[in-house]
């Protein structure tokens, strides 16, 4: 798993030093976010809007209970949190606003691959918990990218100038771009050709340094051309085959080792470190877990369900990391607070597993879905990069 170059730098950073001398960190680090770039492109291609048809009031609920909880605890627990590991220069508002969005992901691609691995995808907890998966990191995603293009202006002129061009690079990419893509894909049984392959990664990485330019991080423009490729033909799956052993098997370890080389462990050295540790994986996990295992529960299903999609929401694994990353990039987190998170993130994500087959184990819940009515699933089940998570 490509986790193991993470726990490596964590565990042993010099260990790691002499696989990757630190003269060479400035080209892994280039290539790690050119990981980034082709794995988020992934990603957008694993979020069909088809997925959110039949869902309705349940699905919407899971998702907004997913942001809006862990957003305002997470918000709340770093108000004290900021005299201490605030760097210097960096207001309360964009470092609480971080902290909330930080504690809102949910690791979309790690999670299809749990209820695949699990032959969870199609029961009614499976379709639901990725459904609201999917809305609620699009959400956060928005949100994180309002805040890039808050604290990378300079000022509230410059602010609106990035909205702006944010809101129009949307919108060309939804009624522009995604008509004209509906074009190249696959035709009379064909799979995509070699040509067609090189014209989207041209426009991956045009997308990317457009939204880098505009000041909103490479990345979403990534995502947003994965998310508005044409879904017609099975051209999402026949690019991610593509795509996804290169990116998974070469340029994500890298992404791994650089994140394992920034963080520094050594850092968490007293027990109030580790008691503060203790307490943001216990803010993350009451609010994404509490809050969409409630609204859940509200709406309608039973109490052993309800717990099964919160503890799934609750995983977070390499979006997580992606979005330390962007924080620690940005300068609102410091070294301590973002070994810290990194931290959260690792136990959030191994601890899903075991508690899921600990509450509603997968061959009781297949057994109670036997016996129910099907549910509404999306046309293509999402998952291709799923094996990539911490």
């Amino acid at each position: 798993m490509c986790s193991s170059d993470l726990v490596l730098g964590l565990v042993w950073p010099h260990g790691l030093e002499l696989l990757f001398p630190p003269d060479s960190l400035a080209a892994v680090g280039m290539t790690s976010q050119l990981g980034l770039v082709f794995f988020m492109f992934l990603v957008g291609l694993e979020f069909d809007p088809a997925m959110l048809r039949g869902q309705g009031r349940l699905s919407l609920a899971v998702s907004n209970a997913g942001i809006v909880v862990p957003f305002l605890l997470g918000a709340a627990f770093s108000v004290p949190l900021h005299p201490r590991f605030a760097p210097a220069g960096v207001g309360l508002l964009p470092f609480c606003l971080f902290m909330g969005a930080a504690m809102s992901v949910t690791a979309f691609p790690v999670l299809a691959r749990i209820l695949a691995e699990r032959h969870l995808i199609r029961t009614r907890v499976g379709a639901l918990t990725l459904t609201s998966a999917a809305v609620g990191d699009v959400t956060a995603w928005c949100m994180l990218a309002a805040l890039v293009a808050m604290v990378g202006s300079g000022g509230i002129g410059s602010a609106a100038v990035t909205t702006g061009l944010t809101v129009a690079f949307i919108l060309l990419m939804w009624f522009v771009a995604r008509p004209v893509l509906a074009n190249i894909g696959p035709r009379g049984g064909h799979g995509v050709a070699s040509d067609t392959v090189s014209l989207v990664v041209l426009l991956l990485l045009g997308s990317a340094a457009i939204t880098e330019w505009i000041g909103i991080h490479a990345l979403f423009g990534a995502f947003f051309l994965g998310a508005v490729m044409p879904r017609e033909h099975g051209l999402p799956a026949m690019l991610a085959e593509k795509l996804e052993d290169f990116v998974t098997l070469v340029l994500l370890p890298l992404f791994f080792a650089y994140s394992g080389l920034r963080t520094e462990i050594g850092l968490l050295s007293t027990p109030t470190d580790w008691a503060l540790t203790v307490g943001i994986i216990l803010v993350a996990s009451v609010g994404k877990f509490g809050g969409t295992a409630a609204a859940a529960r509200l709406a309608g299903l039973d109490l052993r369900s309800s717990a099964a999609i919160g503890v799934l929401m609750n995983t977070r694994g390499l979006m997580e990391l992606v979005v330390l990353n962007i924080g620690l990039d940005l300068g609102i987190l410091s070294p301590r607070l973002f070994a810290m998170m990194v931290v959260m993130a690792l136990v959030t994500t191994w601890i899903t597993s075991p508690l899921l087959e600990r509450i509603f184990p997968a061959a009781r819940m297949l057994a109670e879905e036997a016996r129910g009515e099907e549910p509404t699933l999306p046309t293509r089940v999402p998952g291709q990069i799923g094996r990539a998570h911490v």
